[in-house]
């Protein structure tokens, strides 16, 4: 069965300031502790290895791994990723338009697409491969009478996270599939308020959503003309015509869960896969320090804020464009070269911090 990897490497990143940049944004960095042979990696090139760090997705007739990037940082993929096949955006247009743009290019309909992000943390990855496996054979080829269906990865939920989109399954109609928990979708969730993710997290099947799909090309090519026929007609035509620049100047920034998959879930055209495989989105400096085994929270103090860091606290700011990591206590406006992170309780773990930003300052980075 022929399937192709699609990753989204459009995320600005930017609850992750000063440490991302627009030049050289989240998934280009390497956040993480070095995990392979003491090398960093960055996100992106992470979330690559992962897929071919075991034997779960060998065999799969003609695999291949695509990039959907801005212009702006094609040059970083390919540096990172040599050999790597990459689709240049011409401006960022958000999720519906990059899933178009991949989905609409020449190949095989009857493939199975799976598209992931290209900045996310996956610690039990063989899991993951796995699951990535059963959900391309036996759900994008057709599960509960659903004739290609759109099949969302959704993580188990631990806490009330008021930062993630939810996913409401079908329990009635759930079924055990190739090892995975499945479900008909009902509706997708916005980000709640905080009563209503205590709610949320006491429901049964409810999982967040990761943004994680697969489905056949066709499949969600059909689906992208039935409910985004606007982001579909300027795709398509665009690649026609060899005029994608003009076509991206107008369509529609939307994200695919809004553009498609919602409307598509009340159309009873979505399935749910459970999956628990140690995930974070590291969507900000909370998230991160967790990840790193750091203590404390953290947030982006903008230019002009008014903050206060603590003598427990870290602040981290660019100065002559270099990064730097500074102790409170400290009061006012956290003056730097744009925004600034104030780490609160994480002084404890500074040495951690350091690193951090030593593995994410040129050139040690690289590219």
């Amino acid at each position: 069965m022929p399937i192709e990897i699609v990753i989204l490497a459009g995320g600005g990143g930017t609850r992750l300031h000063p440490l991302s940049t627009p030049e050289r944004p989240k998934p280009f960095l390497p956040l993480l502790a070095p995990a392979r042979d003491g090398e960093p990696e960055t996100l992106i090139q992470r979330t690559v290895s992962r897929l071919l760090g075991g034997p779960e997705l060998a065999g799969l007739e003609r695999a291949s791994i695509t990039v959907v990037a801005a212009a702006a940082h094609a040059l970083h993929v390919r540096t990172q990723l040599p050999g790597v096949t990459v689709i240049e955006e011409p401006v960022g247009r958000n999720t519906a338009p990059a899933i178009a743009l991949a989905a609409m290019a020449p190949g095989d309909d009857e493939a199975v697409m799976a598209v992931l992000p290209a900045d996310h943390l996956i610690e039990r990855e063989a899991a993951f491969r796995a699951v990535l496996r059963a959900a391309a054979e036996r759900l994008a080829t057709g599960v509960f009478s659903i004739d290609g269906p759109l099949v969302t990865l959704g993580v188990q939920v631990t806490r009330p996270a008021t930062e993630y989109g939810y996913l409401l399954p079908e329990l009635g109609r759930g079924a055990s599939v190739g090892g995975l928990d499945a479900y008909p979708l009902l509706r997708f969730e916005e980000k709640p308020s905080p009563e209503r993710a205590e709610t949320l997290l006491g429901e049964p099947g409810v999982a967040w959503n990761a943004g994680m799909f697969v489905w056949r090309r066709r499949a969600i090519r059909a689906a992208l003309e039935t409910h985004a026929p606007d982001v579909a007609a300027a795709i398509a035509g665009g690649l026609r015509d060899g005029r994608l620049d003009d076509a991206y100047a107008g369509v529609r920034a939307v994200s695919i869960d809004y553009a498609v998959m919602e409307p598509a879930a009340a159309a009873g055209r979505v399935v749910m896969a459970a999956m628990d495989v140690g995930w974070s989105d590291l969507g900000g400096w909370t998230a991160l320090l967790e990840a790193l085994g750091a203590r404390g929270t953290g947030r982006v103090i903008q230019p002009g804020e008014v903050a206060a860091a603590g003598a427990e606290d870290l602040v981290i700011r660019r100065v002559g464009g270099q990064l730097t990591l500074e102790t409170g206590p400290r009061e006012g406006i956290l003056d730097g070269d744009g925004p600034s992170a104030l780490l609160t309780g994480a002084a404890a773990d500074a040495s951690i911090v350091e690193a951090l930003l030593a593995r994410c300052s040129p050139p040690e980075a690289g590219t």
